[in-house]
Formats: C-alpha cells, sequence, structure tokens
C-alpha cells in the first residue's frame, strides 16, 4: 500500500539556527512502549543526535502514542532533517525490539520569526508540557509531575525541567551554547 508522504518546507527552511516543533507518531496510534527504560534510551539516543547535529531539544514530552519535541539548532550549519533521520533510524531500531515503529514520517512546525519570540517560544513550551494535561494522564495543573517530559540541552544532564530550573535557566544556556566552541569542530 502507498502511503502518501507529508510535504515539507525547502530544506533551509530546517537549517542553522531553526525552530522546529517535531510531532513522532507511534504506527497505528498503538500503545505499551512508553516506560522508564525506553525513556532512558530514549533520551541517551537524544544526547548523541544533539551533539552529533548541533541541537537543543528544551522541551520533549513522550505520550503514550506519540511523542513531542522542540529542536533549536545551535549551530549555522545544522541540518534538523538529517539530525531528525538519525533519531528516527536509532529510535525505530529500539522500538522495533519492542514491536513498534513510527509512522511513516513525523510532522513538524518550523517556528516563524513571530513565534521567535521569547514569550512565544514559551507559550510552545507551555502547549507541550501540558499535552499530558490535556489527554487526562495527570490531574490540571500537575503536567510538571509527568515523568516522561523535560529538556536536553548538550552538556547539561543535571538540568531538569519544572525541578529547581525555570526557563530564564534553558535560555542562558541556550544562549551560551549558540555561542560556545564545543560543538563548532564536529
Amino acid at each position: 500500500m502507498y502511503r502518501q508522504r507529508l510535504s515539507r518546507l525547502p530544506r533551509e527552511y530546517y537549517q542553522g539556527e531553526a525552530w522546529v516543533h517535531w510531532n513522532l507518531t507511534i504506527e497505528d496510534r498503538r500503545v505499551g512502549w512508553l516506560n522508564a527504560k525506553f525513556y532512558y534510551k530514549f533520551r541517551e539516543i537524544l544526547t548523541h543526535v544533539a551533539f552529533r547535529y548541533g541541537i537543543a531539544c528544551p522541551i520533549f514530552t513522550l505520550m503514550p502514542d506519540h511523542m513531542h519535541l522542540l529542536w533549536a539548532g545551535l549551530l549555522p550549519r545544522t541540518q534538523q532533517l538529517i539530525a531528525m533521520k538519525q533519531f528516527r533510524k536509532d529510535t525505530n531500531e529500539v522500538l522495533r525490539c519492542i514491536g513498534f515503529k513510527f509512522q511513516l514520517q513525523p510532522y513538524d512546525h518550523v517556528l516563524q520569526d513571530h513565534e521567535l519570540e521569547r514569550s512565544a517560544l514559551e507559550n510552545v513550551i507551555d502547549y507541550i508540557a501540558r499535552n499530558p494535561e490535556r489527554k487526562q494522564l495527570v490531574a490540571e495543573d500537575e503536567f510538571a509531575a509527568y515523568p516522561y517530559t523535560n529538556c536536553l540541552l548538550p552538556g547539561y544532564p543535571q538540568l531538569h525541567l519544572f525541578h529547581e530550573t525555570d526557563f530564564d535557566d534553558v535560555w542562558r544556556i541556550l544562549a551560551y551554547l549558540k555561542q560556545t566552541e564545543c560543538h563548532r569542530n564536529l
């Protein structure tokens, strides 16, 4: 059976310091794959992809049948389409071991200039963080207690959203990562 692919913006929209909200759905919206063991493997894969491709993930939420990731390019040479291809390949290998896989391709939303103001970005982060609340996996205003929502900023494994971390820390670290030389020679 032929499945139609989603149309994408031109490659340049996903390059450099672009911000992209990715939504990856498990095929047939099956559930049963999300647990602590998978979560830690997911973070390992995301860490390697983030470092290798110059990406930060200010927030992610793993839901029972899909996941949201907000990626921010850190370098002028960052290419999120290539990074996402690698992330999906590596994550699908883990999912296949337990009888699952992603749908054909992820949905994405490339944030436009008006969406890159701090308050607009925090609205996107809030939307992603409250996904478990909207699906009634946690009580209203208890989204911070959901165990599968966090952030991943390369070099900051101790950073955990909503646990003694506020957005000022996230923005400060993102600014530092964009200025540092640690990724430039990869």
